[in-house]
């Protein structure tokens, strides 16, 4: 099975160049990745406690969601999870003008301090992508857990301050393309 993933591997030219002809000629030690084959890359770990030190490799900016990164990621997601959704806005400007205020989402944060309040921009190299939102909508979220049941109890929370009519829940996850 390992001889068939790296022929397959080095018949599609991804390996040419790269690997020494001592282990094309079949002695030699085999790339890791081959080693590894196509298995999927773990799913990173959420820090969602803004008051907890998040092991990671990367350095977050404020407003986003930081999780644990290992050295040299290149592409990473993280697991799933559930967020609520404080407030959004339209990014209908050429720019990326249209997002949250960070002085707003330190406002949110300090409602829920043991719970990360993370916010959208618009997306470049060294900011973080966010599933299931809409396009062309910016977001302020709150982490609210793992299961449904931690954020049936978050929104409980939420709704009890009054501070945002609108929250609504959704099950996401955020990752990183540092290409």
């Amino acid at each position: 099975m390992l001889k068939t993933n790296f022929i397959c591997l080095l018949a599609a030219g991804l390996l040419v160049g790269v690997v020494p002809a001592a282990t094309a000629a079949g002695g030699g030690a085999v790339p890791a990745a081959v080693q590894r084959g196509s298995k999927k890359q773990p799913a990173a770990v959420v820090c969602p406690d803004p008051t907890m030190p998040c092991k990671t490799t990367f350095e977050f900016r404020p407003h986003q969601l930081p999780f644990r990164l290992p050295a040299n990621a290149v592409i990473f997601d993280t697991e799933q999870f559930y967020a609520i959704v404080l407030k959004s806005v339209r990014d209908e400007a050429e720019g990326c003008a249209d997002f949250i205020p960070e002085a707003e989402r330190l406002q949110a944060q300090a409602l829920f301090p043991r719970y990360k309040v993370f916010s959208s921009r618009c997306y470049d190299p060294e900011e973080l992508y966010y599933t299931n939102v809409a396009p062309k909508q910016q977001f302020m979220a709150v982490y609210a857990g793992r299961t449904r049941a931690e954020a049936g109890r978050m929104l409980a929370k939420v709704k009890a301050t009054g501070s945002f009519p609108g929250a609504n829940l959704r099950r996401m996850r955020t990752g990183f393309n540092g290409t």
